[in-house]
């Protein structure tokens, strides 16, 4: 089965008087889509109006929560069972309108944006809000801007529309009406591209039906500055954290680019990309094409480098995946940054790359050096191995390349590494550690001189023959 364009996820907690015209409106959208219902213990008749529409619309899922949980839990479950390209939010009562769907998602579509929000402040006709309401919107809208350094007219807004793989990959931990500042902290912080349209908007009264009230502002001013200032890194994958904290050494990764800029060429096939932290010093060129391993990190580049000439993101593992599916892009360069350390089979790396290079291209390699430092935090960060200098250059001349050029770098940093690693059992290095290391990158760089005769890392240039 193909999936939908669109996913409407609708969370429903006693909405009987207005759950069954909401799911009309949202189906005679013309839009290719799927509608989930999440129904969170409904007491009123809101389940049995939703299943008897479910059995006769095939595009409908009804789907009921095992208690009440509260609408950030619904609309996680809705998250995690959506298949369309994109997933709306939308409430079970009728203040937001699904006409304004095809607004939402079409700078998604367009590829502009990851993160769309619908604002009802932004000169669309809307219904007069209760003015303490507006109050208390502007003022968490303001707050969550002041820590997320976005500039949004309305966070609190229902009607949010997220590229799947987006939304999939966010943990949310709020299970009530939280959602809104948790999951708008969290986009600012991965660096999503968050757009904003004007809609249309019917507020509803108390006596309507109106749920929300100052118990739960006070719980948003909590979420905002709970997500905003403590950013929530325990629910992300380790690796994103070491590569977060590796793209803020900006003196390091200029020294690291410094070394091995002159070898880079036009055509550049740069494997585990990660997060872009080299793309970003590669773009500019004729082609790069920026490879990783992990889904995640893919999305994350094909987000950051969309619409941008020249860069093309792949899902490609230079040790295990076939070079000739790349072959046509005619490399001359292969950079290989903290990769060969991270594989079981480096020479089969390396034989790769040299499948991948046209005749006289270069690779571009980097990898921690010294066996005899190898610890708890080369372990902690996915080495297998720490490389001799001599070693290094018998791999690559057995895989076919002429070592062109090989140094050390950084060997100022080897005590600070051997302690950490050996002597306090450390599996990362501490943040503060690593602001201070950054600092002091002028200073390494002195101290290396221009033939450093050992160092924490070695820039290896391999020419195919």
């Amino acid at each position: 089965m193909s999936s939908p364009v669109l996913t409407v996820v609708v969370p429903c907690y006693n909405e009987r008087a207005t759950v069954a015209e909401l799911l009309r409106r949202v189906r005679a959208v013309a839009i290719d889509k799927e509608i989930i219902v999440v129904d969170d213990q409904s007491t009123d008749g809101s389940r049995d109006v939703v299943a008897a529409l479910a059995r006769e619309w095939p595009e409908l899922r009804h789907l009921i929560q095992p208690r009440n949980m509260g609408k950030g839990a619904a609309m996680q479950r809705g998250f995690a069972e959506a298949r369309g390209e994109v997933v709306i939010v939308q409430d079970a009562d009728l203040e937001y309108d699904p006409d304004e769907y095809p607004k939402l998602i079409q700078p998604i579509l367009d590829g502009h944006a990851d993160v769309v929000y619908g604002s009802r402040f932004e000169g669309h006709p809307r219904r007069v809000m209760l003015f303490w309401h507006r109050v208390g919107n502007t003022l968490l809208t303001f707050l969550s801007n002041m820590t997320t350094n976005l500039d949004l007219t309305d966070m609190e807004t229902c009607h949010k529309a997220f590229r799947r793989n987006v939304i999939q990959s966010i943990r949310i931990r709020s299970n009530r009406f939280g959602f809104e500042p948790e999951i708008t902290a969290k986009v600012a912080q991965r660096g999503d591209r968050v757009f904003e349209v004007p809609i249309a908007y019917y507020g509803r009264d108390y006596w309507e039906g109106k749920k929300i009230n100052w118990k739960d502002g006070f719980a948003a001013l909590w979420t905002i500055f709970r997500f905003g200032l403590f950013p929530d890194r325990a629910s992300e994958p380790k690796t994103y954290t070491q590569l977060r904290r590796r793209a803020r050494l900006k003196r390091y990764n200029n020294w690291v680019w410094e070394r091995v800029q002159p070898f880079v060429g036009q055509r550049v096939l740069e494997a585990g990309a990660g997060n872009g932290t080299m793309t970003r010093f590669l773009y500019g060129r004729e082609l790069i094409v920026a490879t990783d391993t992990e889904t995640a990190y893919v999305d994350r580049l094909r987000n950051a480098f969309r619409r941008r000439p020249g860069v093309v993101v792949e899902r490609f593992d230079l040790e295990s995946d076939d070079p000739q599916r790349l072959a046509h892009h005619r490399f001359d360069t292969v950079m290989a940054i903290n990769v060969l350390e991270r594989s079981n089979d480096d020479g089969k790396v390396l034989r790769n790359a040299h499948a991948l290079l046209e005749s006289g291209g270069r690779i571009v390699v980097f990898v921690p050096a010294d066996a005899s430092l190898f610890g708890s935090m080369d372990r902690g960060i996915g080495h297998q191995r720490r490389y001799e200098k001599n070693e290094l250059i018998a791999k690559l001349e057995e895989s076919g390349f002429e070592v062109e050029s090989i140094g050390f770098q950084n060997r100022a940093a080897r005590l600070a590494w051997r302690l950490n690693a050996q002597v306090f059992g450390r599996r990362e290095l501490p943040s503060a550690q690593s602001r201070v290391f950054d600092f002091l990158v002028p200073l390494m760089r002195a101290l290396d001189g221009t033939h450093p005769s050992s160092g924490l890392s070695l820039i290896a240039i391999g020419r195919k023959k």
